[in-house]
């Protein structure tokens, strides 16, 4: 990935909070919003979730799961040339393995949401890609794997 697209998906991911996230619901695709935020180190991203939402339900029955982040709409662009990343992966629940790291890069970007780590419905959920979709803009897209996404986020 050249230079300049890496640098517009680090400033995506971190001016973005919000993802679309699509699971199985019952075999059909379902969209709903979450927060989330990256594990440091690595490509996979954090989602904190309660278990009484239908998407939570949906990934602990098939954890095949997308992510969709779209940069803001600003004066001049067309939709079509706002960048985005689409992540297609599997999403696993968190165990204590890597719960006080994923946590903590969580509450990092979400210090607001501490008190809903007491809540006993909430869990943390890490997104692994499987396969990354950038577009740049307009007629400006291209596939990265896993590690490459890894590379570009450590060098940001």
């Amino acid at each position: 990935m050249n230079p300049a697209y890496a640098q517009i998906l680090r400033e995506l991911l971190r001016s973005q909070e919000i993802a679309a996230l699509g699971t199985l619901h019952d075999g059909q695709p379902f969209v709903s919003m979450v927060p989330f935020a990256l594990l440091p180190g690595n490509a996979n991203f954090i989602i904190h979730v309660s278990r009484l939402a239908m998407h939570t339900k949906d990934m602990l029955s098939s954890p095949n799961a997308s992510l969709l982040v779209v940069a803001p709409r600003a004066s001049g662009i067309t939709a079509q040339a706002l960048a985005r990343i689409t992540v297609q992966g599997q999403a696993l629940l968190c165990t204590d393995a890597c719960h006080a790291e994923a946590k903590a890069a969580y509450l990092s970007r979400f210090p607001h949401s501490a008190e809903m780590f007491g809540f006993a419905d909430f869990s943390l959920f890490i997104i692994q890609p499987s396969s990354i979709r950038f577009v740049g803009g307009f007629g400006q897209a291209t596939s990265i794997t896993p590690e490459t996404f890894a590379d570009i986020l450590s060098r940001g």
